[in-house]
């Protein structure tokens, strides 16, 4: 692989949402965070110049994932699955009262307004949720990389996905939120 070039293009990656969890080794996994509320836990990982993210709540799990090479990957428990192309929107219910929404954005910038986005990207991750920077990719001084931000509330979990393309001048980006259903309030007495 030549330096400047990144293993992964945007135009190859594909989403996915799986009723199930994925196994770990089917990865190759540079972060890792997980997170624990009363109704739920997640796990987010960041896998290259992309990311996982599973919730689980009761017996339901949910996992979103992002992935170039889908051929490996399970058929049981796809839910839906789609390739990124300028912008989308996505909702699904399921069982128990738990909702996934997600947005999806591929920005293609010019040579002028790309280092200056990726400039504040790098700055503002330095200080907030998961960052890894792919410098053996390098491409002009930027380097590729995946900032994963999140948001852990009572009944929603909020991910906030940006993968830096330096080489396509591209940056995808991905909001998601994971709604788990209220419990009803205990009765009064």
């Amino acid at each position: 692989m030549e330096r400047g070039q990144t293993k992964q293009r945007v135009e190859d990656l594909q989403f996915c949402l799986y009723q199930r969890a994925l196994h770990p080794e089917l990865f190759h996994i540079q972060r890792v965070k997980r997170v624990q509320q009363a109704r739920y836990q997640a796990e987010v990982w960041i896998v290259g110049l992309t990311h996982v993210v599973t919730v689980q709540a009761g017996d339901q799990i949910l996992t979103e994932l992002i992935a170039e090479d889908t051929e490996l990957l399970p058929k049981s428990g796809l839910v839906t699955s789609f390739r990124f192309r300028g912008e989308r929107d996505h909702t699904q219910s399921f069982n128990n009262d738990v909702k996934y929404i997600l947005s999806t954005q591929v920005e293609r910038m010019t040579p002028q307004l790309f280092p200056a986005t990726h400039r504040d990207y790098v700055h503002y991750a330095q200080n907030r949720g998961m960052f890894e920077s792919f410098d053996e990719w390098t491409s002009d001084g930027l380097a590729p990389f995946t900032f994963v931000d999140f948001d852990a509330r009572d009944h929603e979990f909020h991910v906030h996905a940006f993968h830096a393309y330096p080489d396509e001048l591209t940056l995808l980006k991905t909001q998601s939120i994971f709604e788990i259903g209220r419990r009803p309030a205990p009765a009064r007495r």
